[in-house]
């Protein structure tokens, strides 16, 4: 009778997968840090505008700012894991989002004449930056120390931690609401309940904290340093003797014919760049033209403002959370059966559909002096449409755009190519996180008809220029 030998085990050694379960599980809490930092703002935003009395511009600014430390975090993040290693840039990325955390809810200057608003949106910045570094470290560690034959599924717990992350957001305001009566009440030891939003953030991020000290370094950064005793320790460990002297050899030879991507090898005939890098930043462009982050960063505002009661609307964007959850566990599980290229032509379609249906809905709204105000039948509708358009974008551009990045660049170029799209795609989120409150001012109509016109345009352009990459060997992808 033959014996099956799992690629994992070689010479008798197995894969220790537990352990890299574990360790990969404590790199993924910088997704779901990076979800609940950027979605807690959610359930504060109205009581924020009421106590520092500032107008739409401004409570964008406040909501967006930590997607500009993000930003900065992403273009930072690299060289500080490369020079001081991934194990302590994760320790970093932590105390950021413990000191953002800790100052967002006590700022001892956070009073709203004293120009608390701008430490606030200082508090923000620094934990943006915390979101950017927490957003590229994590995959890069986990696909370091992942055995081969997980890794896609082990990599994928980064983007599950993301959701979740907001998703425990959602149900945390909500919590604190309930119990506190409103966002803007005075609640524990006097402390208003939208500062208990922020504060409780530092929950997960001393966790995060504790289990960066718990975890290896990456065995492919210890190489690089010279220190290669200590990474075959470690990969023999996780992975066994046999299989950690194979992947060790395979660093060695990567590491001796390694070119260091350069910003200048971007450069090409089409309008300067490669054509595959517009591609790819117009990829990670319209992800976020589409306005995915105006239902998790505005959301409770939205539907209060249109008639829901706050309790209401907390319900809501939680619903919201919990199908963003779901739909994310499909996209994995159909990413590499249905192909990259269809799902994102299919979330294209779905997301026009619901957007325009929500642009249609808003148009039918009484206009009062608080604002527009949906009816009955018209607010179910808006509440289909907005959690069907979560739906198709959750299956499709959400984890898809990550993972198309990452295959679709060639190897000489895949470095620098993904920190422009990131660049790119923090930029863009940045953009339409901060224009919404101003725009929703003039009409919701405009607003979602706006979002509605990129995700058509995005139709034509996976149809266009988008390449499947399904099955593809990564050596493959040409410029």
């Amino acid at each position: 009778m033959s014996t099956y030998t799992s690629p994992t085990s070689v010479a008798g050694h197995t894969a220790n997968t537990g352990a890299v379960l574990r360790i990969t599980m404590v790199a993924a809490l910088g997704g779901f840090l990076f979800g609940y930092d950027s979605a807690v703002i959610n359930g504060a935003t109205g009581a924020m505008r009421e106590y520092f009395d500032v107008g739409a511009t401004a409570l964008g600014s406040a909501v967006a700012s930590a997607l500009l430390g993000a930003a900065l975090g992403a273009a930072l993040g690299g060289r500080l894991a490369d020079k001081l290693g991934r194990v302590r840039v994760m320790r970093i990325a932590a105390v950021l989002f413990l000191i953002s955390s800790i100052f967002c809810a006590i700022d001892p200057f956070f009073g709203a004449d004293t120009g608390g608003f701008a430490w606030l949106v200082a508090w923000r910045v620094i934990g943006g930056v915390g979101v950017g570094v927490a957003s590229i470290i994590a995959p890069a560690y986990i696909a370091e120390v992942a055995p081969a034959d997980i890794r896609g599924r082990l990599g994928s717990l980064q983007q599950m931690g993301i959701v979740l992350g907001i998703f425990a957001s959602q149900i945390a305001n909500r919590v604190i609401v309930a119990m506190a009566g409103s966002s803007d009440a005075s609640w524990l030891f006097g402390l208003d309940a939208w500062r208990w939003m922020f504060l409780l953030e530092a929950v997960p991020a001393i966790i995060y904290l504790i289990g960066a000290y718990t975890i290896p370094e990456s065995p492919r950064w210890l190489v690089a340093q010279g220190r290669r005793d200590e990474a075959m320790a470690i990969m023999t460990k996780l992975q066994g003797e046999g299989p950690a002297v194979h992947r060790l050899s395979v660093i060695d030879r990567t590491l001796d014919k390694e070119h260091k991507p350069r910003f200048k090898d971007l450069a090409g005939k089409a309008f300067g760049l490669k054509p595959v890098m517009w591609v790819g930043i117009g990829v990670a462009a319209l992800q976020q033209l589409v306005g995915i982050n105006v239902i998790f960063y505005y959301s409770n505002q939205l539907w209060q403002s249109v008639g829901f009661q706050e309790g209401d609307a907390f319900t809501i964007s939680t619903i919201t959370s919990v199908t963003n959850v779901v739909v994310t566990v499909a996209a994995i599980m159909l990413v590499d059966k249905i192909g990259r290229k269809r799902l994102l032509l299919i979330g294209s379609i779905g997301m026009a559909i619901t957007l325009g249906t929500m642009a249609g809905v808003f148009a039918t709204a009484t206009v009062t002096d608080s604002g527009p105000v949906l009816g009955d039948a018209a607010g179910m509708v808006a509440l289909v449409a907005a959690n069907l358009y979560v739906i198709f974008f959750g299956i499709s551009w959400g984890p898809v755009m990550w993972v198309l990045l990452g295959e679709m660049f060639p190897n000489k170029i895949r470095g620098a190519a993904l920190a422009v799209a990131g660049f790119v795609q923090w930029m863009a989120n940045w953009l339409v996180t901060v224009t919404f409150p101003a725009i929703s001012e003039v009409s919701l109509v405009f607003a979602y008809g706006l979002y509605a016109f990129f995700a058509f345009i995005s139709i034509f352009f996976v149809i266009k220029v988008v390449r499947e990459t399904k099955g593809m060997e990564l050596e493959d992808m040409q410029n």
